[in-house]
């Protein structure tokens, strides 16, 4: 399949933007390597409205609406994941309970206060730093946050081994295919400063540690846990972007 239609696959599963009608959605697993190109977009959404609002109101309410409008764009999709994965880890015990309740669509009280603590989390650290600079770190933020759920992929198995139609939409990227969406990750930092690049130690560091949590508990991964994995990594830059900005 050329490459802008599996593009446009991953645009129509992973945000609410409008895409062409007939993609062929057996596709939709082999597109996961354009994740960090559909944060561009969702990051580009998101800075170009903190910079309108911080035109009129407070950094914190241009932080506030900036996290509204990646959630808009996105309808929660990796937040939605986030929630699932609080509740799940946070409330059960052993693999298959941990998997049945992820798998409930209620919310229950780990994951309203996990998702509610994250956002909080986010907005915060937004606010405080430079308003000339949040809509750059946005813009970074959401596509290198995106890189994190494909190198769970790649390193861990699908943990729902009972789940024949989860099970047949699992991709393993191989490392040509991380390489690629590595490319499209980290392009964006290119316009912060130099030492804004070391932000990403603490995401892989906190990835690297969220996939050993997940492979021990439920012997690998699933769709929520990547979810997770995004939010976390996202929040994970933004922090260390923030102490650099505060003591280099």
């Amino acid at each position: 399949m050329p490459s802008l239609k599996r593009f446009q696959l991953a645009l129509s599963f992973y945000t609410r933007l409008p895409t062409p009608q007939g993609l062929d959605y057996q596709q939709l697993p082999q597109a996961s390597v354009y994740l960090p190109l559909v944060g561009w977009l969702v990051g580009g959404w998101s800075a170009a409205v903190f910079y309108l609002a911080a035109l009129l109101w407070s950094p914190l309410t241009a932080a506030i609406l900036a996290v509204i409008a990646g959630i808009f764009i996105t309808g929660a999709f990796h937040e939605d994941g986030f929630a699932d994965v609080c509740d799940g880890f946070g409330g059960g015990w052993g693999k298959q309970r941990i998997l049945e309740i992820m798998k409930d669509s209620r919310v229950g009280a780990f994951g309203a206060i996990g998702i509610g603590l994250l956002l909080l989390l986010k907005i915060s650290v937004l606010a405080a730093l430079p308003v000339a600079v949040v809509p750059w770190l946005l813009w970074a933020g959401h596509s290198v946050s995106r890189w994190p759920p494909l190198l769970l992929m790649h390193q861990y198995a699908y943990a729902r081994a009972d789940d024949s139609k989860g099970a047949a939409a699992v991709f393993r990227p191989n490392v040509l295919a991380l390489g690629f969406a590595a490319v499209w990750a980290l392009l964006p930092l290119a316009l912060l400063p130099v030492w804004c690049w070391l932000a990403i130690l603490p995401m892989l560091l906190a990835t690297v540690g969220l996939g050993r949590y997940f492979h021990r508990h439920i012997g690998g991964y699933t769709g929520d846990c990547l979810g997770a994995a995004q939010q976390i990594a996202e929040v994970m830059f933004y922090l260390g972007a923030s102490a650099l900005w505060t003591f280099i």
